[in-house]
């Protein structure tokens, strides 16, 4: 009886714990779908005249959600890719080999995410001015107002965390597999691409999942280093 008790208990609990949890959701999808005019003359917390889909329609067409949602993909997928790519190349080299700067190398890394970026923005956006690129990789000429700057700055705050993650799940592989696949005659290329990767994919997977959250939501950069309105990420085009 008693373990029934508690059993009963627990899912009370997370019963709550979950209407709570969703009570947000919930709101924010029933509040976009009544009309502004509604909304203002009666309140947010008053039962809906009409319901409809006009602020999604009215979103899709005039915000251009089409555009600037392919916007966020041009930033968030080689930025990911990019992130990933450094990250594990750190780890690798911090987790097997003995070298004196392996704690430094990592620190370094790590040093991006101490500073917010709110403390930085004035040299950075400094910079962007005075970098030039090629009218192929910006149409503006410069780093500023351009994918590429937009993307950069995203891998430069991110690979830090993720090398850190990574070079901790490194350090967990056997090095048995290391001596063997030196045996084999495997250089460090060949065990980082086809021993190594292979065996972090689920440290990879995880990363790229928060990494996709983190970069897509991204609205501070995007707003600063972008001008051009046609060049917006979803985030920032709803500043709009």
């Amino acid at each position: 009886m008693t373990v029934k008790k508690r059993h009963g208990r627990i899912h009370l609990f997370l019963a709550v714990i979950a209407v709570v949890w969703l009570f947000p959701v919930v709101y924010a999808v029933y509040t976009s779908l009544r009309p502004y005019a509604d909304t203002a003359e009666h309140g947010y917390v008053s039962i809906p005249h009409p319901l409809s889909l006009a602020n999604y329609r009215n979103a899709w067409s005039q915000g251009q959600i089409p555009l600037h949602f392919w916007n966020s993909m041009i930033v968030t997928i080689p930025a990911i890719v990019l992130i990933l790519l450094l990250a594990s190349s750190v780890a690798f080299v911090v987790s097997r080999f003995s070298f004196w700067f392996n704690v430094p190398l990592l620190i370094f890394f790590m040093s991006a995410n101490l500073l917010p970026p709110q403390v930085i923005i004035t040299p950075v956006y400094e910079m962007y001015l005075r970098i030039h690129l090629p009218t192929w990789l910006s149409s503006s000429g410069l780093a500023y107002d351009s994918f590429v700057g937009l993307i950069l700055v995203n891998v430069a705050f991110q690979t830090g965390f993720c090398a850190f993650v990574l070079s901790n799940y490194m350090k967990t592989l056997p090095r048995e597999l290391y001596e063997s696949a030196v045996v084999d005659g495997a250089g460090v290329l060949r065990q980082f691409f086809q021993l190594t990767l292979p065996l972090c994919r689920p440290p990879l997977a995880a990363l790229a999942t928060l990494e996709v959250t983190w970069i897509y939501n991204e609205f501070f950069w995007a707003t600063v280093l972008l001008q051009s309105g046609d060049k917006f990420p979803v985030t920032s085009s709803i500043n709009n």
